[in-house]
């Protein structure tokens, strides 16, 4: 993998769980369950698949005290770190607390009374539990709204510093803050302002960005502007869209900037006139075969003898087009064989799994003798 020449925002790490979030910490991926949290199956089957999809955390709604009940249960039969999503009502946040929740989401200006804060706070750090200051311009407190005339960046931060404040007051410094806006410049200026202002972990997000498609975009073009900053320590992708295609996304944007590498890389051609075999079915097909490879590799498919040997010598594999008859296969930028022009699929699907399985044992032996060493 090439190394990223993106340089990071310094940030003061802290613990959700076992995962290190911030400072030296790879960009941690999240996704949040839409299920009803009292459906304690459904909605274990959720984080789950969440999981299984790659995700480092879950955030999981507890609007009730019911709900947070069920959590408890959650929280036992799964070992993902989970974030609670509470508003409001302490009374939830203690619940949670007891029952083992990694992380709270809720903001300590809107619980009411001094004390309330004052035990949610305690708790919190009884347990080693960090919360999450969660601004939303589609909630802003009703004087910022009448101050500003609409949501702004300005208004964004203004919220946040509110409830940094109470915890800085309370000498509590493990917490995570996101400004998140439908709107990509508000969100991106938001960030911007805070980045300088506090030394702690930034989550990323476009809420409500979207559809699948139209929601993959925005998140793309806002979130991309930030990482490119180096602002930015754990993210989720807001899509109206199964959760496990949110983490789907998260991992290929990070990919993209070489900021997290976690299954395969496909460099593949859009296909013209010139390609030899049908690239488009091949990735089709490849894609959804291959979804459970987490190994990071680097794949090339492209249709023709133009760009194809250059960008399959740069891949760990690649596949060229040229003679309609004889696709050549290239591993590890030396040409390695010739595949048939049609039916090729299931060899090279068994031929990308064997190159994943050796990459993943020289990563080991790599790991393996780095900590021997020490």
């Amino acid at each position: 993998m090439i190394e990223s020449p993106i340089v990071r925002r310094a940030s003061r790490q802290i613990l959700v769980g076992s995962l290190r979030i911030g400072g030296d910490a790879p960009i941690a991926v999240q996704s949040m369950t839409n299920t009803e949290t009292t459906d304690v199956d459904a909605t274990v089957r959720q984080v789950r698949a969440i999981a299984e999809a790659g995700a480092d955390l879950v955030r999981v709604s507890v609007p009730s005290m019911d709900a947070a009940k069920a959590f408890a249960q959650i929280r036992q039969r799964v070992e993902i770190p989970l974030v609670a999503d509470i508003h409001f009502d302490h009374k939830i946040a203690l619940e949670v607390i007891q029952a083992g929740v990694d992380c709270l989401r809720i903001n300590p200006g809107n619980i009411g009374r001094e004390d309330r804060v004052r035990s949610v706070v305690s708790a919190c750090r009884d347990k080693g539990v960090p919360i999450r200051i969660g601004v939303n311009a589609g909630s802003l407190e009703k004087d910022l709204q009448k101050k500003y005339g609409e949501p702004k960046p300005e208004a964004l931060v203004e919220s946040a510093m509110r409830h940094i404040d109470i915890l800085d007051r309370l000498d509590f410094q493990e917490f995570k803050v996101s400004l998140k806006a439908s709107e990509i410049f508000m969100t991106v200026a938001a960030y911007h302002l805070i980045a300088d202002q506090i030394e702690q972990p930034l989550h990323l997000g476009i809420t409500e960005a979207g559809g699948l498609r139209s929601g993959t975009v925005k998140s793309a073009a806002g979130l991309g502007m930030l990482l490119m900053d180096g602002i930015g320590d754990t993210l989720r992708i807001s899509l109206a869209a199964d959760p496990v295609e949110e983490v789907k996304v998260g991992f290929d944007l990070l990919r993209a900037f070489r900021l997290r590498s976690r299954g395969i890389n496909f460099i593949a051609c859009p296909s013209c006139s010139r390609q030899t075999f049908d690239v488009i079915g091949t990735m089709n097909q490849l894609e959804a075969r291959l979804e459970d490879v987490k190994t990071s590799l680097d794949v090339a498919v492209i249709g023709c003898v133009v760009n194809g040997p250059g960008e399959a010598r740069q891949a760990d594999l690649g596949l060229t087009g040229g003679n309609p008859d004889s696709l050549a296969l290239f591993i590890d930028g030396k040409q390695a064989a010739r595949l048939p022009g049609s039916n090729f699929i299931d060899e090279l699907e068994a031929t990308i799994r064997q190159q994943a399985e050796i990459k993943e044992y020289e990563r080991s032996q790599l790991i393996a003798k780095a900590m021997d060493t020490h």
